[in-house]
């Protein structure tokens, strides 16, 4: 599933956290939220980035989508 549609499926605080915390690593929660929306993690969505020794990555397109929607809010 696309960004764009879990984003509307999760939590509104987890889209709160995404966007104050945008390009950080994904806690586990937020991880696990995503993919209970239907946001595939281990899939190689654009929206997916890298994994890390700090877990797990949004890529750059991503986190810029993410900065537009903040901004229309």
């Amino acid at each position: 599933m696309d960004l764009e549609q879990w984003w509307n499926d999760v939590t509104p605080r987890i889209r709160d956290w995404l966007i104050a915390h945008n390009g950080e690593a994904l806690p586990p929660e937020v991880v696990a939220e995503i993919s209970a929306a239907g946001g595939q993690v281990a899939s190689d969505s654009w929206w997916m980035g890298e994994r890390g020794p700090d877990g797990l990555f949004l890529s750059d397109a991503a986190t810029d989508w993410i900065e537009e929607r903040a901004n229309e809010e």
